[in-house]
């Protein structure tokens, strides 16, 4: 069975000087707009009165008439109505409570992006040019973009570490639902052990980020001692960047490896509701929990679950998988942190994670079964925090 699946391509580019600049005259135009029109509808609402995307749009042709903001008919119209389009969208999840109210984009901090559609850029024969450039960006095509599909939308992006990026949103045809399966595992998350399967495996926790701790320490120490505003502070800021940047491609290539495989051999997937942003409030574990990319995991299994036609379900993170024996049921009144491996009453000798993961399975096929109330909400309404019990004290 074939679905239809907007996917992206994301691939790496090198941008001639004018190809540069015309980039960064339309990131800070985009910047520009974003920012005005929030600020416009945010002193609307202060007088009760509602303005939508048309509103801004109008708004924006006003603009491009007057004297000092003449400078927005410089770059293509699409990226900046792109713009107000992504500020109704952050007002609508502000108003669906799904997101908190739209912050203002900062030059230093966001993001340097701009959206084109079919109307501002040209696609033919391998070869993708912008509006307002006269030559074709200079890609690497890393994979090719499947056989007989145009982009829809082009994303043109930048990074803290300078590198350019361009995402090409197309219809993939190749995914299709994989064969049905009985298998179903139980994934239990740690940080001795990134991940622990109810069918014994472990996988070993890479910490990509200790790997580069000591030069990423290095080179923040640099960039201390510059001046701020300075060329050597801007090359210093760069290469911490470059550093984190490094930590993050390996992160995401692992993840996407474990992700695939797990998808690729079971059908149903079980794992616990995680608040992750809670969890990092505990200053000790911030930094290895952050490095873990639990959150991460999760959404990487989510969607290519909905790709390829399996299951993912998420147990409440209040059911205790680790104190419940997953021999007998019975439920322990304590476990301590340290407690890695520990005997119930019954006779059965448990490994922490692993029973856990057992745990989780048995409340997933309960789920799937009968619909047992362990499906947790995505996050919780009363913001309450939860810390999950099979983390570690131990620094790494």
């Amino acid at each position: 069975m074939t679905t239809h699946v907007k996917r992206a391509f994301k691939y790496r580019f090198y941008p001639t000087d004018a190809q540069t600049a015309e980039l960064s005259r339309t990131f800070g135009c985009v910047r520009k707009v974003y920012n005005m029109a929030l600020a416009a509808r945010t002193e609307a609402w202060t007088r009760q009165e509602r303005v939508n995307y048309n509103a801004t749009s109008a708004m924006l042709t006003a603009w491009k008439k007057t004297e000092e903001l003449a400078y927005l008919n410089e770059v293509s119209s699409v990226p900046l109505q792109q713009a107000l389009r992504h500020l109704q969208t952050a007002f609508t999840n502000f108003f669906g409570k799904r997101a908190k109210y739209p912050r203002f984009k900062s030059r230093k901090k966001s993001r340097k992006s701009a959206e084109y559609t079919t109307s501002a850029f040209r696609f033919r024969d391998g070869k993708l040019t912008l509006a307002k450039m006269a030559e074709p960006l200079d890609i690497v095509w890393s994979r090719p973009l499947p056989e007989g599909v145009s982009p829809s939308k082009v994303t043109v992006s930048q990074d803290a570490a300078g590198r350019w990026f361009v995402s090409m949103l197309c219809d993939d045809p190749g995914i299709r639902n994989l064969p049905a399966t009985d298998a179903a595992v139980g994934i239990d998350a740690g940080l001795d052990h990134l991940l622990t399967l109810s069918t014994g495996e472990k996988i070993a926790n890479p910490r990509h980020e200790r790997r580069d701790r000591a030069a990423l320490a290095k080179a923040q120490r640099r960039l201390a001692k510059k001046e701020k505003g300075s060329a050597n502070g801007v090359k210093a800021r760069r290469k911490v960047a470059r550093i984190h940047a490094r930590i993050a491609d390996r992160r995401r290539d692992t993840l996407h490896q474990i992700t695939t495989r797990l998808v690729c051999e079971n059908q149903t997937l079980v794992i616990e509701d995680l608040s992750v942003r809670n969890m990092v409030k505990n200053r000790k574990l911030a930094r290895v929990i952050s490095d873990a990319a639990w959150s991460e995991f999760r959404s990487m299994l989510e969607y290519k679950a909905q790709w390829y036609g399996r299951e993912v379900i998420a147990v409440d993170r209040w059911f205790p998988s680790t104190k419940l024996c997953s021999t007998c049921g019975t439920l322990q009144d304590k476990m301590p942190l340290n407690v890695r491996t520990w005997t119930c009453d019954c006779g059965a000798t448990h490994d922490r994670d692993m029973n856990a993961a057992k745990n989780l399975l048995a409340a997933g096929r309960a789920v799937a079964a009968c619909g047992a109330g362990v499906r947790p909400q995505r996050s919780s309404p009363g913001g309450q925090s939860a810390m999950k019990q099979e983390v570690s004290r131990r620094e790494p």
